[in-house]
C-alpha cells in the first residue's frame, strides 16, 4: 500500500473516534503551580489564576487549560497572579513544565522576590562583572563573568519597570 494511501486510511480512521476538544481558558480554574529550585521548594499554591514567565521563544502568559508543553527559561520576571493579588520573581533559568489537569512546574537554578533585590547592589555587582568580562583573566572567568553580568543586566530592567 502506497504511503498516501495509508495516510488516508489512517485519517479516515482516526474521524470515526471522538476527539477530545480543547476550549478556551475559564478563569474559575485554577493552576497549580509549584516553583521549585534544586535545593528547596521555594513557592506552591493552588490558587493560581495565570502565570506569565520569560521563556526562551518569548514571554508568555499560562492560564488554566493550557496545551502541555515545556519552556525553557531566561532570565527575568515570573509573575504569578492569585485571586488575593500578585507576586513577582527574578529568576535565573530553568525550565516550566506545562502538564495537563492545570498543573504548572517552574524548576529554576535561582529565584528571589523582586521585592527584596537593591537596585544599587545590582548596578555595583554589574560594574564588577563587566570589568572582569573585559580584563586580563582566562576566557573562562572571561565567559563567567559575562555571564553574571547578563544575569545582573536582567535584574536591573525588571527593577526599573
Amino acid at each position: 500500500m502506497s504511503s498516501l494511501r495509508l495516510l488516508s486510511s489512517a485519517a479516515r480512521r482516526a474521524s470515526a473516534f471522538s476527539v477530545a476538544r480543547r476550549g478556551y481558558a475559564d478563569v474559575s480554574d485554577k493552576l497549580s503551580l509549584s516553583l521549585t529550585l534544586p535545593h528547596k521548594s521555594f513557592f506552591n499554591s493552588k490558587d493560581v489564576v495565570q502565570v506569565n514567565i520569560p521563556a526562551e521563544s518569548g514571554d508568555m502568559g499560562i492560564l488554566s487549560s493550557h496545551v502541555p508543553s515545556i519552556e525553557a527559561l531566561r532570565p527575568g520576571v515570573v509573575e504569578v497572579i492569585e485571586t488575593s493579588g500578585s507576586q513577582k520573581f527574578f529568576v535565573s533559568s530553568g525550565f516550566a513544565t506545562i502538564h495537563p489537569n492545570n498543573k504548572l512546574t517552574i524548576n529554576v537554578v535561582e529565584a528571589a522576590p523582586l521585592e527584596e533585590l537593591s537596585i544599587e547592589a545590582v548596578r555595583s555587582n554589574l560594574q564588577e562583572a563587566l570589568k572582569v568580562a573585559v580584563g586580563n583573566g582566562s576566557e573562562a572567568e572571561k565567559l563567567e563573568a559575562r555571564i553574571e553580568a547578563d544575569v545582573y543586566e536582567s535584574i536591573q530592567h525588571a527593577l526599573a519597570k
